[in-house]
């Protein structure tokens, strides 16, 4: 059974917010330029500056507590939902799934189009019901020892009744959806992704063997953050739930790095971000996808489509996809990066829509 769902922040919880920031010690300065060393403390002290005082946390409130949110008892744990109902004749249900850091809001603006697409130019018959829940553990869900697969399944066809489904995910979004239609084939009629899992064997053409060199650059270079949450996620925790400024740097890095423009978010649409994970203190919470990982690999029959953002470290070439996945559709896109539903949502659209259309 849904319940509906508004957010409210306490004014003490505001203004305790504004009090730790206005309190913010600076790291001592180092000799690296910019972002080199990660976040630039420039950046940093107007970002700083800016949360505690002229950020208007209630107008973004208002903004969240415009959309369809629920929450729901999933087999004993309290999922937290935004469901929006597609126009048109038979919209078609489609579970989306986030990743890290982000949260539920950054894809509501590729839900919206895919439920309405008659406000965007599209056609109504292509609309789809898009439940966009929030993982275990971030924000408004509550963590759990259930996968979240298995808790997207009960969610999908028990709760909300619908029989069968499609699913679209990037980063952990991607392990989940890939889970759900592993586990649950005769549910799941398409499965749309952003990355995909990696197959067992070697690469065996110089694409495959480039795109693995590639991603062993990347995590050398880049993956400090989850071999740490990984391995320690709560000594990260203890300082990133107490600083404000501590956990706005640890993410804000993130969405920087790997959008496909500097600016593909807003310093208000950064800060809001930031501040649901604060508001809800689960930051610690949303590195347990990466404690509690264990190896999975199965191949998947399900219909899959692919979708490759050139500024996104997940762009393998499409036979490294079809090792694992019955792939019918592999789109590299023109621009974009890791967080596509909000830096491309209408590419993105277009492709789910596109792929969506003989499974309807």
């Amino acid at each position: 059974m849904l319940k509906p769902f508004t957010l409210h922040v306490s004014d003490d919880d505001l203004a305790d917010l504004r009090r730790r920031l206005r309190d913010t010690r600076a790291p001592a300065p180092i000799h690296a330029p910019g972002w080199t060393a990660g976040a630039d403390a420039e950046t940093m002290a107007r970002l700083v500056r800016y949360w505690s005082g002229d950020f208007d946390w209630r107008a973004r409130e208002s903004e969240i507590n415009a959309l369809p949110q629920f929450t729901a008892d999933v087999g004993g744990t309290r999922v937290h939902l935004v469901h929006l109902r597609g126009e048109g004749p038979n919209p078609l249900p489609i579970v989306l799934t986030h990743g890290w850091p982000s949260t539920f809001l950054e894809l509501t603006r590729l839900g919206d189009r895919l439920a309405h697409p008659s406000r965007y130019g599209g056609d109504p018959a292509d609309a789809c019901d898009v439940v966009i829940p929030s993982l275990p553990g971030f924000t408004f869900s509550a963590p759990s020892r259930v996968p979240a697969h298995e808790l997207w399944h009960t969610l999908m066809h028990d709760v909300l009744g619908y029989r069968r489904y499609a699913a679209h995910g990037g980063d952990l979004g991607a392990g989940v959806s890939s889970r759900l239609a592993a586990f649950h084939p005769s549910s799941v009629l398409g499965l749309h992704l952003l990355a995909v899992m990696t197959p067992p064997g070697e690469p065996v053409t110089d694409e495959e063997r480039a795109h693995v060199a590639r991603v062993a650059r990347w995590h050398a270079e880049e993956g400090g953050y989850e071999h740490l949450q990984r391995t320690r996620p709560l000594t990260a925790a203890h300082g990133l739930s107490d600083s404000p400024a501590g956990l706005l740097a640890w993410i804000a890095e993130k969405y920087r790095a790997w959008s496909d423009r500097p600016d593909a978010f807003t310093d208000d649409e950064l800060l809001t971000q930031v501040s649901l994970y604060w508001f809800t203190n689960t930051i610690a919470t949303s590195f347990l996808p990466y404690f509690d990982h264990r190896p999975f690999w199965q191949r998947i029959e399900v219909p899959t489509g692919l979708a490759v953002f050139p500024a996104d470290l997940a762009r393998p070439p499409r036979s490294w996809a079809e090792r694992t996945y019955h792939l019918t559709r592999y789109t590299a896109m023109p621009r974009g990066g890791h967080f596509a539903a909000h830096e491309e949502p209408a590419l993105l659209t277009a492709d789910i829509t596109e792929f969506l259309r003989p499974l309807r």
